[in-house]
């Protein structure tokens, strides 16, 4: 019995040590912003900073410069390779290693976009193929990924005639986003000259990647110009922003399919100037949409979005703290926006209330030439 006494005194400062013994707790969270830009200006290609999600603030990092109008970009799911369009008349598409620690670039190779001034890019998670829209030629165009990262040459592309009612920005068609659908059954483009959002079967593996769906398109208002598109979290909603228009359309998805159930509009009431919708998010929570637009408006419009229905109430707007705010960002903690205003040089960044989703201005800016692209990477 003495034995046992003491095993357990000796054994006790064992145990309260265990039970109070210090978790350790994992460092604030900080992710790389990448930020691609119109080199017509400043800039000189693309530019990648450190971004602390615990106060908002920025730190440089690098750059790499003789990358030609970098306008949009998108990330390999492993974060080891950057795809970036370059909008010029006769466009290419450039490939790069990335390094998350350092934020290094450096360039692999690039392609021909077999087309006119691309404005999106996309690649797929298993690393098979990235997308290309071609804004001015209107047509879509399918590049291989090797496994080093580089690109080969465009195995596929595809072109929609027609045109709308604006005789002057609506004379064809005019593909401004080509973005797969979250389980990549499909990929969807968005044609600004036809006021369509086509709908393409994909098969990763296939010599011919993409066929129309059984549904190959939705129309939406003559005029209005679809942009961007952001599916929901849970995969039953799409948001498509429209640029001519400045409206939010809800669509009800379903396996390729889109059915219209809601629009919105990003004006104010009695708004007659001049606008551009530009680019649509939902924070990370699902549970408000963001969306910017441009020319005589430059804010930021906020969404709540009802849970069991998908469709959107409006919240607020606030100025985007410059001129024409192309892009925005949310960091992936859902703390921050960041909006990058293309004509006035500078990237701001706005504190989101969780509670109601609404922005406020933290101060914080960050001067750069012509931001038109902003992508978060973690920092590994």
């Amino acid at each position: 019995m003495k034995k046992i006494v003491l095993i357990i005194a000796l054994l006790s400062p064992l145990f309260t040590y265990a039970q109070n013994k210090p978790s350790k707790k994992k460092g604030p969270a900080t992710y790389d912003l990448i930020i691609g830009t119109y080199t017509t200006g400043s800039s000189k290609g693309i530019a990648v900073y450190r971004f602390y999600a615990e106060n908002g603030r920025l730190a440089y990092l690098s750059q790499i410069d003789g990358v030609t109008n970098p306008s949009y970009l998108t990330l390999s799911s492993n974060n080891k390779f950057i795809y970036a369009v370059n909008e010029t008349p006769k466009g290419e598409v450039s490939s790069f290693s990335f390094e998350p620690k350092t934020g290094k670039i450096e360039l692999i190779n690039k392609q021909s976009s077999e087309g006119d001034d691309p404005c999106y890019i996309a690649v797929d998670k298993a690393q098979k193929n990235v997308f290309v829209a071609n804004y001015s030629s209107g047509n879509v165009v399918v590049l291989p990924v090797n496994k080093d990262g580089s690109l080969s040459k465009a195995i596929q592309t595809l072109h929609a005639d027609g045109h709308g009612p604006n005789k002057e920005r609506q004379e064809a068609a005019h593909a401004h986003m080509s973005i797969l659908s979250p389980d990549e059954k499909y990929l969807l483009y968005n044609d600004l000259g036809t006021d369509k959002v086509n709908v393409l079967r994909y098969h990763a593996s296939g010599e011919k990647p993409l066929e129309p769906a059984s549904t190959p398109f939705v129309s939406v208002k003559p005029g209005d110009g679809p942009r961007h598109i952001e599916f929901s979290a849970d995969k039953k909603h799409a948001y498509l922003v429209t640029e001519m228009g400045s409206n939010v359309y809800v669509f009800d998805y379903d396996n390729g399919k889109l059915k219209e159930k809601q629009t919105i509009t990003l004006l104010a009431d009695n708004f007659k100037g001049q606008t551009a919708g530009a680019a649509i998010h939902l924070s990370p929570d699902g549970r408000f949409l963001y969306a910017s637009n441009r020319l005589e408006t430059n804010e930021i419009i906020v969404y709540a979005v009802n849970q069991e229905t998908g469709e959107l109430t409006f919240v607020q707007r606030i100025p985007s703290m410059g001129k024409n705010p192309r892009d925005f960002a949310i960091d992936p903690t859902g703390k921050f926006l960041l909006v990058a205003n293309q004509n006035s040089d500078s990237i701001y960044v706005l504190r989101i209330d969780n509670a109601t989703g609404k922005l406020t201005p933290t101060g914080s800016r960050l001067d750069i030439g012509n931001p038109v692209c902003l992508k978060f990477a973690p920092a590994q």
